[in-house]
């Protein structure tokens, strides 16, 4: 199974991620999320895939969220308007992603990742 890998290489969970990964044997391709921002599309299609509220996908512990007081915000946005303020700051996405064919793990929680992942 390939993973797509989306990282912010200076964050330790991100690190912590990606140590897992190879010590898995598991394949992936790394992503640096503020040098490639997702678009608002992959967004739409990883939330999507992922059955995940949108909640999970901000990066609700960073500083431009809580500078942007998106916690007073998100409420009253729509879905797409959502997509589209993710797709313009990848240090409002929460990290590490995990993407694949079946679907979309958003940090890094080990038992959640060796379940989607280690599949036979």
């Amino acid at each position: 199974m390939e993973v797509l890998f989306v990282e912010y290489p200076k964050c330790t969970t991100c690190q912590k991620a990606r140590k897992w990964l190879e010590e898995n044997g598991i394949a992936y391709t790394a992503r640096h999320i503020k040098e490639d921002n997702p678009s608002a599309d992959e967004l739409k299609q990883w939330h999507e895939k992922s059955g995940l509220d949108i909640k999970r996908f901000f990066n609700t512990s960073g500083m431009r969220y809580k500078e942007m007081q998106l916690k007073e915000k998100l409420p009253s946005m729509t879905l797409e308007e959502k997509y589209a303020l993710l797709a313009t700051d990848g240090m409002l996405v929460k990290r590490p992603l995990a993407v694949t064919q079946d679907g979309v793990l958003a940090g890094f929680k080990e038992q959640e990742w060796e379940e989607a992942l280690k599949r036979p």
